[in-house]
């Protein structure tokens, strides 16, 4: 892990993570982490033309885009797909997360809906919608509701996912589905032979490598010991956008916790001055914050010297510049979603909370239902 910054926080001996782990992690979240890259190889796998002969048909057509409906941990991989089709796909992906359609979506659109549970209520509404007015839509799902379409429609095809867990946790088996998809479909490039399989050697050895029960007192303990008591910001160049929600959303549900976004070069044209660096002006909290770069080294040369720049003037003394390492766009951001996942992890026990626990959005979810 590269990790540059300012200066690393001086904290006091924490509580011991492996004890906390062992005490929170009912629902086996660390376990699921460690899992990701054999279960992203194995949804790779997954995906060919023998196992979905209905895949041909639809790599023959010539579709305006992609419009990938789903909500939380199953709406992710949308995101990295628009990230990586932006970067060298054929045809835009757009990510809708909500119970209605866009109004310039028309069926030369294909539709990717994905809930890993499979009954999600704003991905269900959105895609009956637009099956009604023609659609072609691949579902992507453990079960529910959503895997039983194909059989009322027959637009609607299945690729059926891996359950058990959380969707959050389920990253790796859907989104390696997702994008096996769009390869074969020609919406993004499929890899020169061998790329794959050199690309998860590495990052199964981050994997290991960021392990925070083999390295319990390591950087990620350190950084998550930092957050602690601290606001935490996010920052990170357009293409890495995806990592930085995900990371977000991760330390949402996984720690409790709150986490500002901002994207650079954006964010130069607005937020910079709330975080001042030079003359009086910046908003006052700034310097409590744990200031996070998430940064790889494909990114355009003005924005790696802009965000040198933030370091160099950040008013916080916990600023750090993190590297996601690989050789493509698609590998650093892997790597930076298994450090991330780790920092969140971290922070979690260190808060005393199990990071399985969603007891508000079970509350909503019951509300609702209650109400139907």
């Amino acid at each position: 892990m590269k990790m540059e910054g300012i200066r690393m926080s001086n904290s006091e001996e924490g509580p011991g993570l492996v004890e906390l782990a062992n005490a929170l992690d009912e629902q086996g979240m660390i376990g699921y982490t460690r899992a990701f890259v054999d279960d992203f190889r194995n949804g790779l796998n997954h995906i060919s033309f023998d196992r979905f002969e209905w895949m041909e048909m639809l790599a023959k057509k010539k579709w305006s885009g992609v419009l990938c409906l789903g909500m939380g941990g199953s709406a992710a991989g949308g995101d990295f797909l628009s990230a990586l089709a932006s970067f060298q796909g054929s045809k835009p992906v757009h990510v809708q997360r909500d119970y209605a359609l866009p109004s310039w979506w028309d069926s030369t659109w294909l539709i990717l809906a994905t809930s890993h549970s499979g009954n999600t209520e704003e991905t269900l509404e959105a895609s009956e919608t637009a099956l009604k007015a023609g659609a072609t839509v691949v579902a992507i799902s453990t079960g529910g509701i959503l895997a039983g379409l194909p059989e009322m429609y027959p637009n609607c095809h299945l690729i059926a996912s891996v359950g058990g867990q959380p969707p959050r946790s389920a990253f790796g088996h859907i989104f390696s589905r997702q994008l096996g998809l769009l390869r074969h479909l020609g919406v993004l490039p499929m890899p020169e032979t061998g790329a794959d399989d050199a690309m998860l050697e590495r990052l199964q050895a981050a994997m290991d490598g960021f392990d925070l029960l083999k390295d319990p007192e390591g950087d990620i303990a350190q950084l998550a010991m930092c957050m602690v008591d601290r606001p935490i910001a996010l920052l990170g160049p357009t293409e890495v956008t995806p990592v930085l929600n995900r990371f977000k959303n991760q330390l949402n549900e996984n720690a409790a916790r709150f986490a500002r976004v901002g994207v650079v070069p954006e964010m130069n044209h607005n937020e910079s001055v709330a975080w001042g660096g030079i003359g009086e002006d910046r908003d006052a909290s700034g310097i409590e914050h744990v200031l996070l770069l998430l940064t790889w080294k494909g990114m355009h040369e003005r924005v790696q010297r802009r965000m040198d720049w933030m370091i160099a003037h950040a008013a916080t003394d916990y600023a750090w510049k993190i590297e996601g390492e690989g050789a493509t766009l698609l590998e650093s951001m892997l790597h930076l979603c298994i450090l991330t996942d780790w920092i969140s992890l971290a922070l979690s026990f260190l808060h005393g909370k199990d990071p399985a626990s969603i007891g508000p959005i079970s509350a909503l979810k019951a509300h609702l239902d209650s109400v139907n």
